[in-house]
This record gives structure tokens, sequence and C-alpha cells, in this order.
């Protein structure tokens, strides 16, 4: 098993933060891109569900939160349509001044090619959440 990780400060309260992870209408919006028609669904407590799925191209992740401490850290299952392992992202949001100091670890991955695959992804999510933060 492997596992990655990737910081990035932004530039938002964490409560802000937090609501981009925890609300589906906040995480349809920023998660994949628009063309991707998402939507989400979240019960954010612990051994609630979560569910993001796109229509086109047609994929989901769903999982479990296994932790809630908000606005400070999140942990949930993940686990793609199809598969039948799930991994473990843990999501930590520091206060630094104004801004948020953000951590995603994604760990329990099978392999080095699936952590170099999630890390794309998981890079391209963040990559269009400052946009949202800015709304």
């Amino acid at each position: 098993m492997t596992e990655l990780t990737i910081t990035r400060v932004l530039d938002a309260p964490a409560e802000k933060v937090w609501r981009a992870f925890t609300d589906p209408a906040a995480l349809a919006a920023w998660f994949w891109p628009a063309s991707f028609g998402t939507t989400a669904t979240a019960t954010v407590a612990v051994d609630g569900a979560y569910r993001i799925a796109a229509v086109t191209p047609a994929m989901a992740v769903s999982g479990r939160y296994l932790e809630v401490d908000p606005p400070h850290r999140l942990v949930f299952t993940w686990r793609w349509d199809g598969d039948t392992v799930d991994s473990e992202v843990r999501v930590d949001l520091t206060a630094a001044g104004d801004k948020t100091e953000l951590v995603v670890r994604h760990r329990r991955l099978a392999s080095d090619v699936d952590r170099d695959n999630h890390a794309q992804g998981w890079n391209d999510c963040l990559d269009r959440l400052p946009g949202w933060l800015a709304r």
C-alpha cells in the first residue's frame, strides 16, 4: 500500500474551505469540471455517507465519514464505482492568518501507479478550489 500528500495554502478562512468539502452543492460546483454534470450528496457525520458522481464521463466515488471535526479534520473512505477496495482520505485544515493550510493525505492506495493517478486527480480538483472560494 502507498499514499500521497498534497499541501496548499488557500486564500480563505478554514470554515469556508470546510464548507467546500462538506456541502453537496459546493462539492458539485468545484470538485470536477462543470462539463462533467457533477452531482454530490453528503451526510457529514461519523458513519455518514457521501457520493460524488459525474454524467460525462460516467464515474462516481463514494464512501463513509470516519472522523468529522469541523473545521479542522475530515477523514473518509474512498471507493470508485466498480472497485472492491476502499482507500482513505484525510483532509486537515489549519488557519494561517486569513488563509488556510490544506493538507490532503490519501492512504492505502493499491500501487505507485494508483498513487500517481490519484495525485494527478487531486491536483486537478484542488486547482479549481480557489476559484470556488473566491466567489
